[in-house]
């Protein structure tokens, strides 16, 4: 049975256990999706990916405290409501500006999204991804996303 650990880099070598999921409880599509976000919100706070690492069937994440979260507009929580990926604006003087929403039937779908730079968003075309997350506490994947500037 494989699992996924997350651990928080306390510094000194420490890295403390913070958040396990098995396998048949969230499915290896869903681990691999995890995987590919550079961010993690828990409980309001912001961590940042810094390892990816394997150990035998222990898929293993380890996280760099970043903070509280600052939430951005028009947030909502999608617990219960089937797999979401939001489009969002990195900039924090646009409150992380929503720009879609956009329903997904699997993880390996968002997987998709997860592994490009640019993404075809439906309705508004090409962006450049600027870094992904996956917010635990709303349930959602966030991608955030600038204009692709062709030169």
């Amino acid at each position: 049975m494989k699992e996924l650990i997350y651990y928080i880099d306390k510094g000194n070598g420490y890295f403390e256990p913070f958040f396990e999921y098995m396998e048949p409880n969230v499915g290896l599509d869903e681990f691999y999706a995890r995987q590919l976000c550079t961010y993690f919100i828990m409980q309001g706070i912001q961590y940042e990916l810094i390892s990816n690492e394997m150990e035998g069937n222990v898929e293993v994440l380890v996280l760099r405290e970043m903070g509280r979260n600052l939430s951005g507009e028009d947030e909502r929580s999608f617990r219960e409501r089937g797999i979401h990926i939001e489009f969002r604006s990195p900039n924090e003087r646009e409150n992380y500006r929503l720009l879609l929403r956009i329903p997904c039937e699997t993880h390996t779908e968002v997987i998709r999204y997860l592994l490009k730079n640019v993404v075809d968003i439906p309705n508004i075309g090409q962006m450049l991804v600027t870094s992904t997350e996956i917010d635990e506490d709303r349930g959602v994947y966030v991608i955030y996303v600038t204009e692709l500037k062709v030169s």
